[in-house]
């Protein structure tokens, strides 16, 4: 599935990196995931539920908490209340350069952060929970027997799941203070509520506790079999699949766009996103990808350059005309493939050139061309090859006219 990486900014002022998992096709609504305390945005569950909602059209925005991952600041500065306001900062992104989220979803620890920042996402029409506490001081048992020496020293190192981290007391009275229940007889979203019987992280119980304070619409499904993490597979999609079909009841799945049969030529529009010094969207009819330049020169990369999209231009061009004329002559042509590359030449190693001085840009196109076809149509098709409109465009003279928007 494709998907579009970038920064926004966090409550803290630090850059939070997010991975945005969309369809092949339309988006007929976003997802906002929260990943569990000590994990980041590329664990397997988050990971594999992402891509199972974007195979049925759904795009899944999720990113590494402060300290986690890619993002910047440090672990240790972070609080349960500030993973929540990152949540909505997440959302005021999206919804600044996408469409804000309608679904909200939570594992763990994060699916307490997401009942917590539900009520102040406004377009969140559904919230999913996946083996939630139902109270987030619930994660300091793992560490009890270090929370007396961080009340004292005001900090102090502890092991989650194998690995260090630095706790302050300031996270411990930040937890202490949450209401969460209240939160939740507040929510006025429809809820679902997963959890397995047989997690031995955060039992069951807590799942009996958020349904009971929930009001309805509300619904529980039991991952039977499964564990915590979600480590199975089968257990990551499973719960794709049912938060897919439950969260179609209660949002508005945007209607997918007709086919553009029209002759008349569609705008692309090109807008900055400032996640970045060089990120562009770039919005074409029903389709949206990012723009961006190389890390080494200021970029994120998280998309193609403004070359890398000419030269996708010509080279789908160049395909689709040498497809169209083998299947019109009924030629064995198998499959076409078209490498491009750009670079700058001095003009006086242009033979053919009538520019003499200078530089001058050059597009190096080499075609590959696959199926029983005998010299005569593979010499054919390469002469089609330049006949491609976007070849004559560029070899052509270009007026283009620029005016300032009213």
């Amino acid at each position: 599935m494709p998907q579009e990486r970038f920064q926004f900014t966090g409550v803290g002022g630090h850059q939070l990196a997010a991975a945005l998992d969309t369809p092949d096709g339309p988006i007929k609504a976003y997802a906002l995931f929260a990943h569990c305390f000590t994990c980041g945005k590329d664990v397997l569950a988050a990971k594999r539920i992402a891509v199972a909602l974007a195979a049925k059209g759904i795009a899944t925005l999720r990113f590494d908490f402060t300290g986690l991952g890619s993002s910047e600041g440090e672990f240790a500065n972070s609080t349960f209340s500030s993973n929540v306001a990152d949540l909505v900062r997440a959302a005021d992104h999206l919804r600044a350069t996408h469409k804000a989220p309608t679904i909200l979803i939570g594992h763990s620890l994060g699916g307490a952060a997401i009942l917590a920042a539900a009520g102040q996402i406004p377009e969140a029409k559904a919230v999913a929970t996946i083996a939630a506490p139902s109270d987030p001081v619930h994660v300091t048992h793992f560490f009890r027997d270090r929370i007396e020496d961080i009340r004292t020293q005001g900090e102090g190192e502890v092991s989650l799941a194998g690995r260090p981290f630095r706790i302050k007391r300031e996270f411990l009275d930040d937890v202490a203070e949450q209401k969460l229940m209240a939160e939740v007889k507040q929510l006025h979203k429809a809820l679902l509520i997963m959890h397995s019987p047989t997690d031995d992280t955060v039992g069951i119980d807590n799942a009996t506790h958020i349904f009971s304070a929930a009001r309805h619409p509300k619904s529980f499904v039991s991952l039977a079999g499964a564990d915590h993490l979600l480590s199975g597979k089968q257990d990551a999609a499973y719960v794709a699949d049912v938060i897919g079909a439950w969260a179609e009841r209660y949002i508005d799945i945007a209607p997918q766009p007709a086919a553009d049969t029209g002759t008349a030529p569609r705008n692309v529009v090109v807008q900055e996103t400032r996640a970045g010094k060089f990120q562009q969207i770039v919005t074409a009819g029903p389709h949206r990808m990012l723009a961006d330049e190389p890390i080494a020169v200021g970029g994120q990369d998280s998309g193609p350059g403004p070359y890398d999209f000419v030269l996708a231009g010509l080279g789908a061009c160049t395909s689709m005309t040498m497809r169209m004329y083998a299947d019109r002559k009924s030629l064995p042509l198998d499959r076409v493939t078209v490498t491009l590359t750009h670079s700058k030449i001095y003009a006086k190693d242009c033979e053919e050139c009538e520019t003499r001085e200078g530089m001058l840009d050059q597009i190096d196109r080499v075609i590959r061309i696959e199926g029983e076809l005998d010299a005569d149509q593979r010499k054919r098709l390469m002469e089609i090859a330049d006949k491609c409109p976007v070849h004559k465009t560029l070899t052509s003279e270009i007026r283009i006219v620029t005016r300032a928007a009213e």
